[in-house]
């Protein structure tokens, strides 16, 4: 089997599980990873691969698993799209994605590249269950409940306010698609917690939630990875009411997001030049090997 030549952008909780992933996936070599520090005071799980600041000092990249916060994500995919690697990502503001894919879109197919955007698991592989569900009951109403788990987009995102040393974003399920934000933080020298908690509400990531903030000694004594989804839909399949479908998991977060990123790398290498979500590409596309055999197995 011919392997896959990965790279790994940004080295965090995502970029940590891609390489896990990667090493026992058995069509992917992994060209490195790029750090903001390369390969100063690199961790030790990265001896043997080439560590760099920059993507263009690796050898014959294929595709970049962009492993960044979310607000960089656009800058990253284009810079690397002209070099005419493919880029995967895990975009996770819903209400940005459609721009996204039309900017990411254009500098994609100019270059002969692909870009799979949005690719965690909500948005990502939920996404494609929701499409099918949609399908299977074209009328209805889909509730997605989040949690209760720590929200990586979301603790990223306090982590970038003024003020802020450490944080930990949870996400609460209240029910019918209405989630609730506990924030808990601590603070750095000087700065006024109510001031602080103030810009973390008014951030987009949590403007439209009800959210919490709260002032804790040590936010690595709360730290638990661990997430889950409740999707539930009540339709009508043709004319017949009542139809109800329920979909759950309960995951480790980054771990869950970088499987689905190394598939979605994979799904890359078989598209045309152009911008993708995960509902546009066939889901056999995920799975390494022959279709034949995948459909022998799954059909």
């Amino acid at each position: 089997m011919e392997k896959i030549r990965a790279a790994i952008v940004g080295y965090g909780n995502i970029g940590h599980y891609v390489l896990q992933a990667l090493q026992v996936a058995p069509d992917f070599e992994i060209a490195g990873v790029v750090r903001r520090a390369g390969a100063e005071n690199c961790p030790a799980e990265l001896a043997g691969y080439p560590v760099v600041k920059d993507i263009r000092e690796l050898k014959e990249v294929q595709v970049a698993i962009l492993c960044t916060p979310t607000r960089k994500v656009e800058e990253y995919a284009k810079e690397i799209l002209a070099l005419g690697i493919h880029t995967v990502d895990s975009f996770d503001i819903h209400t940005g994605i459609p721009a996204l894919r039309k900017s990411l879109g254009e500098v994609a197919r100019q270059h002969g590249a692909v870009s799979i955007i949005s690719a965690g698991w909500d948005p990502g592989s939920d996404s494609v269950v929701r499409t099918l569900l949609e399908a299977l009951a074209p009328k209805g109403i889909t509730y997605t409940n989040f949690g209760p788990g720590m929200s990586m987009g979301h603790t990223v995102a306090v982590k970038a306010i003024e003020g802020v040393k450490a944080a930990l974003s949870m996400t609460i399920p209240t029910g019918t698609g209405i989630h609730r934000r506990m924030v808990y933080i601590e603070l750095q020298e000087g700065y006024d917690f109510q001031q602080v908690a103030a810009a973390i509400k008014a951030d987009p990531y949590f403007a439209h939630d009800e959210t919490h903030v709260n002032l804790v000694p040590s936010v690595d004594a709360l730290l638990d990875m661990g997430h889950g989804v409740n999707l539930t839909r009540k339709g009508v399949s043709g004319k017949t009411q009542n139809q109800l479908f329920e979909f759950n998991m309960h995951i480790n977060n980054p771990a869950l997001t970088a499987q689905v990123l190394v598939g979605v790398a994979r799904a890359a290498m078989r598209q045309q030049p152009g911008c993708y979500t995960m509902i546009e590409i066939p889901v056999i596309d995920l799975l390494p090997g022959e279709r034949d055999e995948w459909i022998g197995r799954l059909v």
